[in-house]
């Protein structure tokens, strides 16, 4: 991940976070979302089926703010990030989050640059995206 041409944060085999902070987020969401994808069986075992978590492969995580995830295309063509938290309550609550991943991972997590212009670059190998939503406990 690059910002203003300066490599800030990289990592090899893991997750790639983009984690959306909303207006109505507790710390409850954080939470379940931090424990949820820690958890995820989506690594390949021995037999090439996917059944290791992040944690069992000794993978790396790269968390990255990202208030998009809450644009809203509902009216009009110009997306509305109303449901995104403002800043002031983004940026500990994101913060919060990386702690809960790295205290539950015993590692380090490697984050963006809240609010900056960010560059990232991914290598999806599978690939394999998935949608995690506290509003939505699936």
């Amino acid at each position: 991940m690059n910002v203003g041409g300066e490599t800030i944060a990289s990592i090899d085999a893991g997750l790639l976070v983009f984690a959306g902070v909303g207006v109505e987020d507790a710390s409850d969401d954080r939470e379940w979302i931090a424990r949820k994808l820690l958890d995820l069986r989506i690594f390949d075992d021995e037999h090439g089926v996917m059944n290791r978590s992040v944690i069992d492969t000794h993978g790396q995580v790269l968390a990255v703010s990202q208030f998009t995830l809450f644009a809203s295309t509902r009216k009009g063509n110009r997306p509305s990030w109303s449901r995104a938290a403002a800043p002031e309550i983004a940026a500990p609550a994101f913060d919060a989050f990386v702690q809960m991943i790295e205290a539950r991972l015993g590692r380090a997590v490697a984050t963006g640059r809240f609010g900056a212009d960010m560059q990232v670059a991914l290598v999806n190998d599978g690939p394999v995206t998935i949608w995690l939503d506290s509003r939505e406990r699936e």
